[in-house]
Parts: C-alpha cells; sequence; structure tokens
C-alpha cells in the first residue's frame, strides 16, 4: 500500500480496492471507499484541496471530490497494464500517470468530463518502474528494473514527443541485445525476474537532435540515460525500485535493490546543473553524495521512503519499522553539509509498531507526523520526539 497525506486527511490507497481517509490527528477513521477500483490501488495525488486522484492495477485513473465520495468525479482510461504513478502540474494542470505498460501520459484535467478528459502518450521505454517530476517541472525522472535512470530535461509536458525518435539504448557489460527502447511497439516490463545490468560508474548518454547539435543549445524534452554509482553494488547489476525528489529539486533519492534481492540500499543523488563543455559530449547530471545499506527483509516487495517537507530527513521502511535518516547528525540541509566522497546517511531514529514488513512511508506536510504502511494493511502514526 502507499500512504499519502493532504493537510486535513490522510489517505490511503490498499491492495484490496479500496481507499482508506483518516484523520490526521485523531487518527479517527472518516470514510472506506470500498470499491475505488477493481483491483490494487497504488498510489494517490492530491489535485487541489478537494481533488484527487487515485490510479490502480485495474489499469485506470480515477478523479475523485472530497465533498463527493459517493461516486467518482470520473475515471481516465488509456494504460493497458498497472498503473503505478502520479504527478501533476499546478501551472498546466496536467495530470502525469505511468504504468507497466512502459507508458508516461499526460490527461489534460482543465477539460475533464464525466466521460474522461483528453490525453496522450508522452513517453515509452521497457522496464519502467516509477516516474517524478521535478517541484518546478522542469525535469522528469524515469526508474527502470534494468538499473538505468532516464531524466527529461527542460521539461515541457505540452509538446508532443515522437517517442520513436529516441534510439535504441543497449546495455554495457551484459549480451541482452537491448534493455530500453523507445519505440511504442515494445513490450511492457518484468517486476521480478527482469535483467538488470550494471555499467561503469558516471557513464551517460545525452541524446539531441541533429539541429540542436548544430546550435549548440539543449532542446527541450532532451533525453539523458544514467547508471546511477551503488557503493557496494555486484556486477549482477541492480534494479531501481523507489524513486523520489527533494522537496527542493536539489536531489534525487532513489532505493535500490540488487537482481537477486540479497542486497538493498538507499542512495542520495546531487543534481548537477549545467551544460556540458561541449553539448553533445556525454556527461552525469547526478552525483552520489549519501547512501546507507538497507535490511533485506520482505524480499521482492518494493518500499516506498520519502524525504520529510524541508528536505532535512528521510524516512525509510526498515524490516517491521523505519528509520529516520539525516545528512548528519543534526539534521542540516543537504546543501550545507555535501560531502566530497560519498558518504553514509546517519540514522537520527528508529520507529517500530508493526508487526510486518513496511512498504511505505510518508510524512505529512503540515504536521509533525508521518505515516507508515505495512503488508498485512495496518497503518500506523507517528508524532516522534528527539
Amino acid at each position: 500500500m502507499l500512504s499519502r497525506s493532504h493537510r486535513s486527511v490522510l489517505t490511503v490507497a490498499c491492495e484490496q480496492t479500496e481507499v482508506l481517509l483518516f484523520d490526521p490527528i485523531s487518527s479517527k477513521h472518516i470514510k472506506t471507499l470500498s470499491e475505488a477500483h477493481e483491483d490494487c490501488v497504488n498510489n494517490i495525488r492530491f489535485l487541489d484541496n478537494r481533488l484527487f486522484a487515485t490510479c490502480s492495477d485495474d489499469t485506470t485513473i480515477a478523479l475523485w471530490d472530497l465533498r463527493k465520495l459517493n461516486t467518482k468525479v470520473c475515471t481516465l482510461h488509456g494504460h493497458t497494464s498497472w498503473v503505478k504513478n502520479i504527478e501533476y502540474d499546478t501551472n498546466t494542470r496536467l495530470l502525469v500517470t505511468s504504468g507497466f505498460d512502459g507508458n508516461v501520459i499526460i490527461w489534460d484535467t482543465n477539460r475533464y468530463t464525466e466521460d474522461g478528459c483528453p490525453h496522450k502518450k508522452f513517453f515509452h521505454t521497457r522496464f519502467l518502474m516509477r516516474m517524478r517530476l521535478t517541484p518546478d517541472c522542469s525535469k522528469m525522472l524515469i526508474s527502470t528494473s534494468s538499473g538505468y535512470l532516464l531524466i527529461l530535461h527542460d521539461l515541457d509536458l505540452t509538446k508532443s514527443l515522437e517517442v520513436g525518435s529516441y534510439p535504441i539504448l543497449r546495455a554495457r557489460r551484459t549480451t541482452s541485445s537491448s534493455d530500453l527502447t523507445t519505440s511504442s511497439s515494445s513490450s511492457g516490463p518484468r517486476v521480478s525476474g527482469s535483467p538488470c545490468h550494471h555499467s561503469d560508474s558516471n557513464s551517460s548518454e545525452k541524446h539531441m537532435s541533429r539541429a540542436s547539435q548544430r546550435e549548440g543549445v539543449s532542446p527541450r524534452n532532451s533525453l539523458e540515460v544514467v547508471t546511477p554509482e551503488v557503493l557496494g553494488e555486484s556486477d549482477h547489476g541492480n534494479c531501481i525500485t523507489s524513486l523520489q525528489l527533494h522537496p527542493k529539486g536539489w536531489a534525487t533519492l532513489l532505493r535500490c535493490s540488487s537482481n537477486s534481492d540479497d542486497e538493498e540500499c538507499t542512495c542520495v543523488y546531487e543534481f548537477q546543473e549545467g551544460a556540458p563543455v561541449r553539448p553533445v559530449s556525454p556527461r552525469c547530471s547526478l552525483r552520489l553524495t549519501h547512501y546507507i545499506e538497507e535490511a533485506n527483509v520482505g524480499r521482492g516487495y518494493i518500499k516506498e521512503l520519502c524525504f520529510s517537507p524541508d528536505g532535512r530527513m528521510i524516512s525509510s521502511p526498515h524490516g517491521y519499522g523505519i528509520r529516520l535518516l539525516g545528512f548528519d547528525k543534526q539534521c542540516s540541509e543537504l546543501v550545507d553539509c555535501l560531502p566530497k566522497e560519498a558518504s553514509p546517511l546517519r540514522v537520527i531514529r528508529s520507529l517500530y509498531s508493526h508487526n510486518d514488513v513496511v512498504l511505505t512511508t510518508k510524512f505529512s506536510p503540515t504536521h509533525c507526523q508521518i505515516a507508515s504502511g505495512c503488508l498485512s494493511g495496518r497503518v500506523s502514526l507517528y508524532q516522534p520526539k528527539f
């Protein structure tokens, strides 16, 4: 399950077609949407103070209004496999979703009706796991089960991409013919058992149009493909299972697991801005700054971690509880304690209240409160004291 909190309501996405609503202050259960979808509910995103969206393994996205929860505002059809992520651009009011069909789809919520809203396929890649937008919507990040991180720079969601124009990206140090492709005919990803490959640290490829290469400028929606450095990683590669972004857009937070699920690691990567010396030369816009080894409990399940609203702390599922992590013992800002070389994250506090493996955790955006959810469906609310 995944939980999302928004001001006065805590919403919880559940495996068994349900969405639960709680009062985050009193922990009182407000309402259950017992048949929110026809399959597992995966993610929830508030669009404003009343409207929120849910996505599901039933391949649909639903819009809901807190003032009238007996029926959906509308149901959005467009994906052909499990829908796992929802993002939202508040400036353009465009909803962005991604699924295990490999598609990233844009929905125009300015023109929604009870029959849905206009949409278009924005991007496609094989083995897609998670998709996020930076807070200013200038970048889109996509993680894959084959160990790649895709970054779309100078993002323009209103621009139609020719998804077949990007070249096929081949894995390094492997006999596999192709890991990623933007061809719309590609098959969907496999959650478990997907081939995971490793490339040399700091390797990347920046793909630009020929016109942009001649002009020496970066085009909108230019694609960078990175294999993030993971310390202690084995040659058999890794799978990027969880992807989050710093609330100020300074860094990205990844949880990686080895292909054999015998290792897990949480890593923080600083965004290194600025164009390369030569616009067509390879570069890597991410630098590993902090990391920590995670408890390998609940193999095969994805654990969703998160930043605190101020970006000073990370809450990470750890066995039957969660760990609060900091960049240093004083919970300083990331920009105030950037190391010259990658350094371990510091454990600030551990919280345990579950009898099953914790799969997700989320900070309240307005209160000193953390929510966590475990495999058996139990939700816990914490108000930690330091």
